[in-house]
């Protein structure tokens, strides 16, 4: 944690300089954003360590595709499930109360996991047929859903604290330091699974998560009342969050994009692992998703020093047929050099994808209502991955892997895919890869595209002409409703910028 922390805090010194009044951010925004952006990396490093080492285990110890692929497809769709829940929570409560809730729901859910564990026989709950894998499996996926919950508040804390200018900076800072902890996690997952077990991989992580949530406990991040958190309103804000992605024209279209783009993230999330399971040993594999994922990195670190240019949009499409052509490509021999690469390759471009979509949602959306969207987005964002997920893992193992293996299968695709081992997941591969590439091509030419890209124009322009907006927020600010918000902010240009927290009140 310590190599995250200086990392982050020499990159901010160069990229999130000091912010200015007119910046809507207060003092000691940017330091207070590293600190939030140094826990959440570690809560994701704990987080992603017991999810990467769960889906080493199941199938290094049953060999199946289709566990696998249900394991990782329920994640997602336990995260689109609650993830307008978890953006509601987040526009209703100070940002710091929703982190150490989400921290605590997630140490509880790996105690009950670390529970099981020395209830039950490691047989019984590798058991597919039985209770007691679904149930283990299940509780340490609800702690990984949980800790989402922080993601979303961590994007509507670059509103908050980061002058609206560098959000394109900070965003892809978020992308740098998810990469330092995917290093981490693909490395060490891999490693704890094969010298050590599940069992001491589990108590490991329960000692992390404890140690993030002490940390957490030192940080203040100044805030006032979210005025919705006064407001009588149902716990999912569906109203709410649809009234603000419709205010800002295009908006719509962007997620639907974007959750075609996760299609593509279904077929990886079933099929990636499995394929370098063949190819590598688990200790192996491991390492080389921890030094793929130095793409992250990169890609980050690329938006924090460049930006995303004029039309992030633009750049993002730009982006996902690149995204698609690697896809089609990458599996195309079972040579282990070339998969690796391709991962880096497409672990770089993750960031500036990802970091395109925030900027755009923070520059054209009010941020007493960025939770609302953030996890309306994340919500349809995610549903597609468990889709294809939950589709293609058996499909690949009942259909098109046997295909593939026979003779028909090695006569007709052979040419393409030459010999060797997987053929059948490197077939889904391609023709993923090929639809990415149209469905980027397409959007393009859509009247959406071009609306929503003039609307990020005037949100900019106007963000550079507005008064300070240190007092935006008077006395009756407690009482404003989102509703009469969003239209006030579509009047403004749908300017994102966040209020500074006024000196006389309590901080979080």
């Amino acid at each position: 944690m310590s190599e995250v922390g200086s990392s982050v805090t020499a990159m901010s010194d160069a990229q999130l300089p000091p912010v200015t009044g007119a910046s809507a951010a207060p003092a000691e925004g940017n330091r207070t954003f590293l600190a939030v952006l140094v826990n959440t990396a570690a809560a994701n490093v704990t987080t992603s360590f017991l999810w990467f080492a769960l889906t080493f285990w199941v199938y290094l110890e049953t060999r199946s595709v289709l566990a696998t692929g249900i394991v990782g497809g329920a994640y997602m769709l336990l995260l689109a499930v609650f993830a307008m829940v978890f953006g509601s929570i987040v526009d209703r409560h100070r940002k710091h109360r929703v982190m150490v809730f989400s921290g605590l729901v997630t140490l509880t859910a790996f105690l009950v996991a670390g529970a099981l564990w020395l209830a039950f026989p490691e047989a019984a709950l590798l058991d597919l047929g039985g209770p007691w894998f679904w149930l283990f499996s299940g509780v340490i996926l609800a702690g990984a859903v949980v800790e989402n919950m922080r993601n979303i508040a961590l994007s509507t804390t670059v509103t908050l604290l980061v002058p609206v200018d560098r959000h394109a900076n900070a965003n892809g800072l978020v992308g740098t330091v998810q990469g330092l902890a995917f290093v981490v996690t693909s490395v060490f997952s891999g490693l704890s699974v094969g010298f050590l077990g599940m069992g001491w991989t589990l108590a490991i992580a329960i000692g992390l998560t404890l140690v993030a949530l002490m940390h957490l406990l030192t940080i203040r991040i100044p805030e006032e009342r979210p005025a919705a958190g006064g407001e009588p309103g149902p716990m999912v804000d569906i109203r709410g969050a649809v009234r603000a992605v419709r205010a800002a024209p295009g908006l719509f279209a962007l997620i639907i994009f974007s959750t075609f783009n996760n299609l593509i993230g279904g077929v990886y999330m079933a099929l990636m692992d499995p394929y370098g399971l063949e190819l590598f040993s688990v200790q192996v594999w491991g390492v080389v998703l921890g030094v793929t994922a130095t793409g992250f990195i990169i890609g980050g670190g690329l938006v924090a020093k460049f930006g995303l240019g004029k039309n992030p949009i633009r750049t993002m499409l730009w982006i996902v047929m690149g995204m698609g052509v690697l896809g089609a490509v990458f599996v195309l021999r079972d040579w282990w050099w070339l998969y690796a690469a391709g991962i880096w390759v497409y672990m770089a471009l993750i960031p500036p994808v990802e970091a395109a979509e925030q900027t755009v949602i923070q520059k054209v959306v009010p941020f007493a209502t960025q939770g609302r969207v953030f996890g309306f987005a994340a919500a349809f964002e995610s549903a597609a991955a468990p889709v294809t997920s939950f589709l293609i893992a058996p499909i690949a193992e009942f259909a098109i892997i046997p295909y593939m293996e026979g003779s028909e299968g090695r006569a007709t695709w052979g040419w393409l895919l030459g010999d060797g081992q997987s053929r059948g997941i490197a077939l889904v591969f391609v023709f993923a890869g090929l639809v990415m590439v149209v469905a980027a091509s397409l959007a393009f030419l859509t009247r959406s595209y071009r609306i929503l890209s003039q609307q990020y124009r005037t949100a900019e322009v106007n963000a550079d002409i507005a008064e300070p907006a240190t007092d935006r927020h008077d006395d009756g600010a407690d009482d404003a409703s989102p509703a009469a918000e969003i239209p006030e902010a579509a009047s403004r240009g749908m300017r994102g910028s966040a209020p500074a927290p006024a000196s006389d009140e309590p901080r979080a």
